[in-house]
């Protein structure tokens, strides 16, 4: 099924014959992206299941992040193609599988694995009620990649996507289990801190900026550096979620206008 890219959601059914994927209209699945080839893969059925062949594509084919030339697929295995992200789903169960898997789309971001912008403002809500009702502390940090236009223009939005999903993972485990992380822009992250004020958030955010900032992406055979700024900002008694959201950005230009690099609230 189709996780991230045109055709979202789209359920693909695999069987006997070899199955074309490209940009061609030829191809079984034609996905219309320049950074696809016109024959772009190969997906074969084995007597293990079924294998994935890249066919010699410019951009080439990744299983888990992983760039391949053939490999043997296993349920839940992620195929990334240009732009596009499928998910290989298989077994006796396959049908409550793919609806498993779209009732998670509806909830996250497909190309970072964090909650998407619709969760997030739900929770948002849910939170500063709840903040609200037992009169205890909530904050929002909010940061992005500086400068991450440069990495899209120079190498392209493949690469980009790579350091999105690799930041995502970076500052995950940093994070405590009640959290809320999510993606709310193209380069852009909100995390929902309960139970912590604004003195306790700056803390976090500064490790989080101090993280990604001694960590090394790697993309094939390049390597970058990378740095966030962060906004934080804490609800008022008086507040409201969007009140909340804005403060929060509004933090986050005052720290890309303050030189990037740092941590503002």
């Amino acid at each position: 099924m189709v996780l991230y890219g045109a055709d979202l959601g789209k359920r693909v059914p695999l069987g006997e014959e070899p199955f074309f994927i490209g940009r061609s209209s030829e191809c079984d699945l034609t996905l219309d992206q320049e950074t696809i080839s016109r024959r772009h893969t190969k997906i074969s059925a084995t007597a293990a299941g079924h294998e994935v062949e890249d066919l010699g594509s410019t951009n080439g084919t990744l299983v888990n992040d992983e760039p391949i030339s053939r490999r043997g697929l296993e349920n839940g295995d992620r195929i990334a193609i240009g732009r596009s992200i499928l998910k290989y789903l298989t077994g006796d169960d396959v049908e409550a599988k793919y609806h498993e898997e779209i009732y998670r789309l509806m909830m996250t971001d497909a190309l970072t694995g964090t909650y998407n912008r619709r969760f997030f403002n739900e929770a948002c809500e849910a939170e500063v009620l709840r903040a609200k009702r037992y009169k205890r502390p909530l904050s929002l940090l909010m940061f992005d990649i500086d400068h991450f236009k440069r990495v899209n223009d120079q190498y392209g939005h493949i690469v980009g996507d790579s350091v999105l999903r690799q930041l995502a993972k970076l500052v995950k485990p940093k994070l405590r289990a009640g959290d809320i992380y999510a993606r709310v822009g193209g380069e852009e992250f909100a995390i929902l801190v309960p139970e912590v004020d604004l003195i306790g958030t700056r803390v976090v955010a500064e490790k989080l900026r101090a993280v990604v900032e001694s960590a090394v992406f790697v993309v094939e055979s390049a390597t970058f550096g990378a740095t966030i700024s962060v906004g934080c900002a804490t609800l008022a008694q008086d507040g409201t979620s969007e009140d909340l959201y804005r403060r929060a950005d509004e933090l986050l230009y005052a720290a890309k206008q303050g030189g990037r690099n740092r941590v503002v609230g």
